[in-house]
């Protein structure tokens, strides 16, 4: 009998060494426990509207995949190129390709685009006028002063009927290239960040819908003429070579998809209008 009530103690106490030094039981537990997501860390340049709302946007489902986004805020055309060139940024979301292309020809940049992502109508706006054929000889009009955006103004003037540019002249067009302007029109190169205050002393300015939206004209509602069909999608650019970057192909991905598409639609309802 003391043979029997020994050997059953034995086993057991074999059985609870077994558990406590993590026997099935312990690996069990281990392959159950969650596995922690290791994160990557990718800073992206953007100027507020509507690219920094878009990155905000994904943010929490590239935090899903791993990736902590940092969104950039930049309230000009410059810094985020040459931040992005310098690797102070992993990313930038702000431009169109013809100017991406004209920056780092000027700048001796080493940037390419990753994906294209949504396009922003360019419009005619005023505080004087409420029909652009109602504008009168020798009216003031401020344009872009950046190269691509300034020939992009001329195009629109243009298409609307103000001017006509030299025969070949088309994204490179500056005020010199102009062929006829019938109304006498006095073209002003201004920032384009600062195009909006400057409706206060024109008669008529041609601005980007990201900063026409900031502010707080509606580019559907408040433009007298309005791009059609444009071709200037806004990208995602980064460091040449850096196109196979897992993390940066997430956000490519991200922001190409069809719950993108239809916050920019609601959201936007025509000033911004997606790429994919």
């Amino acid at each position: 009998m003391k043979k029997l009530i020994y050997g059953i103690l034995t086993v057991a106490m074999a059985s609870l060494l077994m558990l406590g030094c993590g026997g099935d039981g312990g690996k069990k537990a281990a392959t159950d426990a969650p596995k922690e997501v290791k994160k990557v860390v990718i800073k992206v340049g953007a100027t507020p509207v509507p690219h920094a709302e878009l990155l905000n946007f994904v943010k929490p489902q590239l935090a899903k995949e791993g990736v902590d986004l940092q969104v950039i805020e930049f309230t000009d055309y410059v810094k985020p190129n040459l931040s992005l060139a310098d690797k102070e940024l992993d990313a930038n979301f702000f431009q169109h390709v013809p100017f991406l292309e004209k920056t780092c020809q000027e700048r001796n940049l080493k940037l390419t685009v990753l994906d294209k992502v949504h396009i922003e109508p360019m419009g005619c706006y005023s505080k004087k006028v409420k029909d652009i054929k109602s504008l009168p000889d020798g009216a003031k009009v401020a344009i872009p002063n950046d190269p691509t955006n300034g020939g992009r103004s001329l195009m629109l003037l243009e298409a609307a009927g103000l001017l006509k540019l030299k025969e070949g002249k088309g994204i490179t067009a500056t005020p010199n290239d102009l062929a006829s302007n019938p109304k006498n029109l006095k073209i002003i190169e201004v920032e384009s960040a600062t195009l909006p205050r400057a409706l206060d002393d024109t008669d008529l300015a041609v601005i980007n819908s990201n900063f026409a939206m900031e502010a707080k004209l509606n580019p559907v509602k408040d433009s007298l003429f309005i791009e059609k069909d444009s071709p200037y999608a806004n990208v995602i650019a980064v460091r040449t070579g850096d196109e196979k970057r897992p993390e940066l192909l997430k956000l490519a991905k991200a922001l190409r998809t069809p719950e993108v598409k239809k916050f920019i639609e609601d959201k936007y309802k025509g000033a911004v209008v997606p790429a994919f």
